[in-house]
């Protein structure tokens, strides 16, 4: 287990760079891009991405996961998928292609027809691209999707600005986000020494199949109920209203991508290679989980506290209605680790079959409270609201099954992650009178933020916190390696 921890450990610095290095360029990129670009068309943007997005899913079919968690893969296995995948994407493709006339008359934005079928040239591209991810998580080479990720986020960036700047309008936001998809796919493919073959291996499909339909399921599931708000808020309310919401979302949800999105990914790869040792796989789930909570909650509860003169001076006074959005994404996303260390230990143990139960039952409530709040409330605030009442329920819901799959309980879970929101919540309360002082916006920013860090890292030096003694150690660690590696 030595060596699968300290490949583990070598992953989790790459992808936290990778996710880190993308986040950071992106949110320079939007920050610019907000600045010249109208929030109606960034809800142009968000509303043609709910058909991409759900037609990702459906590319991907459950099977670059199932390549991760399958004990044993072949060259054959990796163009099955590939050929599975292309076929849907072809599909989907034309699909959108000829109905996008239709999706535009009905959210009365004619203008959105052409952007939609250029844009949904993503497909096609994630086809190839979603194999070569599975490859290199499988294997934990984090190092090469690092290295695809910033070069691809940094070229597309600069794309999208100059775009904007020359007054493509909707057209610089769809540029970019084709152009990070293509220029990753290239960037990837140059590392990894994979190319499709005209092979199709029936059994091993059927066999891939029987593991990631149900993931397949699940992630329609999600992706329909994250599109559906995206919908409703578009038709029901106003495109304005959608890029305000988008806008909202966005930072925090770039800022745990960070975050959880470098450990999650890392603990699928370590927990498919140990899951026939529960204990051993409890033990990755719980440090995943706490490592990962110690790290987001704080995070989230800065930018909630910072969010209105961040916003002012990052966006400008036009995106302040942005602000309320943020913070209560700022909470959603809180409780992202309790989320994902839950659904990825599922994955990793080979459950898809529980992992597309809990969807359903999320869903079901989830959809119900997103219906309530739009329709009988008809309220954008109380609709972004019911999804942290929802979130809170489904912390519940998906940690549940793990008592018996791999012996985590949820009361233990509760434990874990209760030291980052009580040291959180008295970092944000002793930061808050700094706001009361007038001080620039820069100022309260950064004095703000200075306070909760050095309130946060202090409590945690003197409690003895074990995920900041764990990640301390990590840092030390990863710092000796590279001396001996030099």
């Amino acid at each position: 287990m030595r060596s699968l921890k300290g490949k583990t450990i070598s992953s989790l610095f790459w992808k936290l760079f990778e996710h880190g290095g993308r986040a950071v360029v992106e949110l320079l990129v939007q920050i610019v891009m907000a600045r010249l670009l109208a929030p109606e068309e960034f809800g142009a943007l968000a509303i043609m991405l709910v058909f991409v997005n759900v037609g990702n899913v459906v590319v991907q079919s459950g099977l670059n996961t199932a390549l991760v968690q399958t004990p044993n893969i072949g060259d054959r296995d990796c163009s099955t998928v590939f050929w599975l995948s292309l076929s849907a994407s072809l599909v989907l493709y034309f699909s959108v292609f000829f109905c996008a006339p239709l999706f535009a008359d009905f959210y009365g934005m004619p203008h959105i027809v052409w952007p939609l079928r250029v844009l949904a040239f993503v497909l096609i591209i994630n086809s190839f691209n979603a194999v070569q991810v599975a490859i290199v998580q499988r294997a934990l080479e984090f190092r090469k999707a690092f290295n695809a990720t910033v070069a691809s986020v940094v070229f597309s960036g600069v794309l999208g600005v100059a775009s904007a700047l020359n007054g493509a309008g909707l057209w610089a936001l769809v540029a970019q986000q084709l152009v990070y998809q293509l220029a990753n796919c290239v960037a990837l493919a140059l590392q990894v020494r994979w190319r499709p073959r005209f092979v199709f291996d029936v059994d091993r499909a059927g066999m891939l199949f029987s593991f990631g339909w149900k993931l397949l399921a699940s992630g329609l599931l999600d992706a329909l109920y994250r599109s559906l708000s995206d919908l409703i808020i578009g038709k029901q309310f106003s495109a304005e209203d959608l890029g305000l919401v988008s806008q909202g979302k966005k930072y925090p949800m770039s800022v745990g991508s960070i975050l959880d999105g470098a450990i999650q990914p890392v603990m699928l790869s370590a927990v498919s290679r140990v899951q026939h040792d529960a204990a051993y796989v409890k033990r990755l789930v719980r440090r995943a989980l706490k490592t990962s909570t110690y790290l987001v909650v704080p995070s989230m509860a800065a930018f909630a506290l910072v969010a209105e003169p961040l916003v002012r001076l990052l966006l400008g006074e036009p995106w302040l209605p942005c602000v309320p959005f943020l913070q209560m994404y700022c909470f959603v996303y809180a409780l992202l680790p309790i989320h994902t260390a839950n659904l990825q230990a599922l994955n990793g143990m080979g459950r898809s079959d529980l992992f597309l139960k809990l969807e359903l039952v999320k869903k079901a409530y989830g959809m119900i409270a997103m219906l309530f709040a739009a329709f009988v409330l008809r309220d954008v605030y109380f609709l972004v609201g019911s999804y942290m009442l929802t979130g809170v329920v489904s912390t519940f819901v998906n940690a549940w099954p793990n008592r018996k799959v791999v012996g985590y309980s949820y009361a233990e879970q509760v434990s874990d992650i209760c030291p980052a929101f009580f040291l959180s919540a008295i970092s944000v309360i002793l930061a808050s009178p700094v706001g009361l002082l007038a001080l620039p916006d820069v100022a309260t920013v950064v004095l703000q933020v200075a306070v909760v860090v050095a309130t946060y890292v202090s409590l945690s030096r003197l409690f003895r916190v074990e995920a900041f003694s764990y990640l301390l150690g990590t840092v030390k660690e990863l710092a000796s390696s590279r001396k001996v590696a030099r």
